[in-house]
């Protein structure tokens, strides 16, 4: 069974392996450093390394079952696979659609979905899911058919190989490139969201400016890290918050000068509009990168048009 533990105060601060043996005592040390390695136990849903420092409140997750480590009923749920070969399935997942079964999501998820399509993967932790878009972000995911492989690919994104790229359409106007480093954590006064701390863990964002619509901004994203809500967190704090995003921008932003049928249509949009657009990585069989990409989904590609329409 999954277990979930919330980090005490006096144990704040520690490395990530002495806390989760601290908090379940039923394993070794060692056996605990193994998981958090092979991405058996998650900090606030990301992958982590054993050294990593934990603080007040951070949820552990811990899915320790060898035999079948999965144990979520299949269901027939739609989703577009762009490519899959013997070691990975690579999926253009729509917005709206939830990774996987957790608190208040009981089914109906992506991992229900391969579990009635691919039975196989009940015998991989999580269904084969290595990395995860939050349930309104689009684009593409990669999903591992076998333990071979699905460590391969954690490693490479512990050791930040993986190339992720994101479109997002935001509020507010920017001029060329730059990187936001600021580190992230959970917020200390709301458990649902992230947000800059101090205390918080490394996060790097590069952002580039794709086009300008008078005060709204399409943007090219590419990150280094993979921190919960990372790119909505970091947008935001720089008062570019992306259209759409309910949790980081609640009061739903509008740029001076919209006319009134532009922030009908900008209050409207119902998800916040980030899609990621490209995965790369270099294939563990020939040495060679690969890219898969995922085209901008329909209801971005309207957003844009009716800002630069109604601009």
């Amino acid at each position: 069974m999954i277990e979930i533990k919330k980090v005490p105060k006096n144990l704040a601060d520690q490395r990530l392996d002495i806390v989760a043996s601290e908090l379940f005592e039923n394993f070794s040390r060692s056996q605990i450093k193994k998981w958090i390695a092979n991405g058996f136990i998650l900090v606030n849903g990301d992958l982590s390394k054993p050294k990593d420092k934990v603080q007040e409140n951070d949820e552990i997750e811990i899915n320790p079952i060898e035999e079948k480590k999965v144990s979520w009923g299949e269901e027939d749920i739609d989703f577009d696979v762009i490519d899959e070969n013997n070691n990975f399935i690579i999926i253009n997942k729509k917005p709206g659609l939830v990774m996987h079964p957790g608190a208040g999501c009981y089914s109906g998820t992506l991992a229900n979905g391969l579990i009635y399509k691919y039975p196989e993967l009940t015998n991989l932790p999580r269904s084969g899911i290595v990395h995860r878009l939050d349930k309104d972000t689009s684009g593409v995911v990669l999903v591992a058919k076998n333990e071979k492989f699905r460590n391969y690919f954690i490693q490479q994104m512990q050791e930040r190989n993986i190339k992720k790229e994101y479109v997002a359409v935001v509020v507010g106007s920017t001029l060329g490139s730059f990187s936001i480093e600021d580190p992230i954590g959970r917020d200390k006064f709301n458990r649902t969201k992230m947000s800059i701390r101090l205390d918080g863990k490394e996060a790097i964002t590069f952002v580039k400016l794709k086009e300008k619509i008078n005060n709204y901004s399409i943007l090219d994203i590419s990150i280094e890290t993979g921190r919960t809500h990372q790119i909505r967190v970091h947008l935001s704090s720089k008062k570019l918050p992306i259209v759409g995003d309910k949790i980081y921008d609640p009061a739903k932003s509008i740029s001076k000068g919209s006319s009134k049928e532009l922030i009908q249509i900008i209050r409207s949009f119902s998800r916040q509009a980030l899609h990621a657009r490209l995965l790369s990585f270099e294939c563990p069989e020939t040495q060679k990168q690969i890219s898969f990409e995922a085209p901008i989904p329909q209801d971005m590609n309207n957003l844009i048009l009716d800002i630069k329409k109604h601009s």
